[in-house]
């Protein structure tokens, strides 16, 4: 895996008195083999750049931030005893699920609404973003993952029911495309778990170089089993929902690693 990733000095963004740390490692001295990413659970902003020019009705969109996705992954470390990484901006301000060469790190426009800060925004102001908080993200996930102990990892997720007009029939999808994932495996046994339900395999969304970064950049480094996991949000918005699906996920996962842990005990190296 590479090292840490570095940019150039930028200006500084973030106000230490008033914004918040934007990384949260839940669980840090955890030994275990799974580690848990939450890229897009907040949606603080830093004061200096305000609300972005947006209501407080559009930063409660999932354009903001994957909604119920803080709450499950709190649920899930703490049911895996694991370590769990929390990324506190929101994903408006920049998306730490994207390489900071992508076109989508800094949307100008997302589902149709126009982010009226984030156009003709200046390269210094692109700089500070990034150091100040993707670079603090990105490299915690990088040390994290590069711990022996861990031999799975499992990003966190949310998606909207609807997009450009299409009714998204999933109650969940599990992303994934490097042999060493075995998400077709995770599929195969989630959709045995739940047959009532419709599991996406590679949906809604895939992975690309583009549009992620943590299974990229990380899972797909340390050839460990790994997956992108989405929920539809509609399942998280009560306590009720999380919970359910913590549990679960909780069950499938937990199985899902007994049995590669069976067929392949290797260590990752």
């Amino acid at each position: 895996m590479s090292s840490s990733v570095q940019i150039p000095s930028a200006e500084s963004l973030l106000d230490n008195h008033t914004d918040p740390e934007p990384v949260e490692i839940v669980n840090a001295r955890s030994k275990s083999a799974t580690l848990l990413v939450c890229e897009h659970a907040g949606r603080a902003m830093p004061a200096a750049l305000g609300s972005l020019g947006l209501s407080d009705d559009q930063l409660g969109l999932h354009i903001a931030y994957d909604i119920g996705t803080e709450e499950l992954a709190r649920d899930l470390a703490q049911r895996f005893e694991c370590t769990l990484v929390l990324q506190r901006y929101s994903r408006l301000v920049i998306d730490c699920n994207r390489p900071l060469t992508s076109s989508q790190s800094i949307p100008p426009i997302s589902d149709h609404v126009v982010i009226p800060a984030n156009n003709g925004i200046s390269q210094a102001e692109r700089d500070a973003r990034a150091a100040e908080i993707f670079i603090p993200f990105a490299n915690v996930c990088e040390a994290e993952i590069s711990k022996p102990s861990v031999r799975y990892a499992f990003s966190i997720h949310s998606f909207t029911p609807r997009m450009d007009g299409f009714e998204r029939p999933w109650d969940i999808g599990f992303l994934h495309r490097h042999p060493a994932s075995r998400g077709h495996e995770l599929v195969a046994r989630a959709r045995e778990a739940w047959p009532g339900m419709t599991i996406g395999d590679n949906q809604p969304y895939s992975i690309e170089d583009e549009t992620d970064w943590f299974i990229p950049a990380c899972a797909e480094q340390r050839n460990i089993p790994h997956s992108l996991v989405e929920v539809r949000n509609d399942h998280l918005l009560t306590f009720e929902g999380r919970s359910e699906w913590a549990g679960r996920l909780y069950d499938l996962l937990s199985r899902f690693m007994e049995h590669c842990d069976a067929t392949d005990p290797k260590p990752a190296t």
